[in-house]
């Protein structure tokens, strides 16, 4: 037998071998099992967390009471350039065609054809849907998506995000467990990118001083629709 007969045989004995495993170990139980990060109130425990890291949370009965309190923000700001995310609650809520009513400029992500990077700069506000809220660390979960761009919540100095009561979870365990094992319906599956914000931007890269709104966005309002 060659050198190289001798050569592949041991390839093909070590692939035979590898393929003799053997059944994989029982996954451990999950340490989160019945742990509710959330407290019995999420909606308080997130907004009160969100608070803590600079953030602002508010509970709005419905649609009206949505519009009313974005206004109030717009206003506060003397916000005129409103950019807006597309579908989920954003659509529900027809905001688009809402705001204009109020004489703002607002268009959507639908509506830039060119590259948004600089486009979006020149917004006052961005507001966006979310994936969900983590209520124990005050988290706000985006997935990114052709019509939900990450530069529309990252670009404007103020960033509003519109949530379901719905789309609260206890705590990051819940997140996860959300999603289906490999091999279920890929509607199930995680998106390729989840961005978790915790109140607005923050950097101590100089001096080691804290200082907020240099590589995002200065302020992060959350408004949970309850209704």
């Amino acid at each position: 037998m060659s050198q190289r007969e001798v050569f592949l045989q041991r390839v093909k004995q070590a692939v035979v071998e590898g393929n003799r495993a053997g059944a994989a170990p029982p996954l451990p139980e999950r340490a989160g099992v019945g742990y509710q990060g959330g407290g019995p109130d999420p909606v308080s425990r997130f907004c009160q967390e969100l608070a803590a890291a600079g953030g602002k949370g508010y509970v709005a009965a419905d649609s009206d009471a949505v519009l009313h309190t974005i206004q109030s923000i717009l206003q506060a700001h003397n916000a005129r350039k409103i950019l807006l995310t597309c579908g989920g609650l954003i659509d529900r809520l027809d905001l688009p065609a809402r705001l204009r009513e109020l004489s703002l400029e607002v268009r959507t992500t639908d509506d830039v054809q060119s590259d948004p990077r600089e486009d979006f700069f020149s917004d006052d506000v961005g507001i966006t849907n979310v994936h969900r809220l983590i209520a124990e660390t005050g988290s706000v979960v985006l997935a990114s998506k052709p019509n939900e761009p990450r530069s529309a919540s990252l670009l404007p100095p103020v960033h509003i995000c519109l949530a379901d009561h719905s789309q609260l979870l206890s705590d990051l365990f819940d997140l996860f467990d959300i999603f289906a094992p490999t091999g279920s319906s890929i509607q199930s599956l995680p998106p390729s990118c989840l961005t978790l914000i915790t109140g607005p931007s923050k950097t101590g890269d100089i001096e080691l001083k804290l200082v907020t709104g240099v590589h995002g966005p200065g302020e992060i309002h959350v408004i949970i629709c309850d209704g």
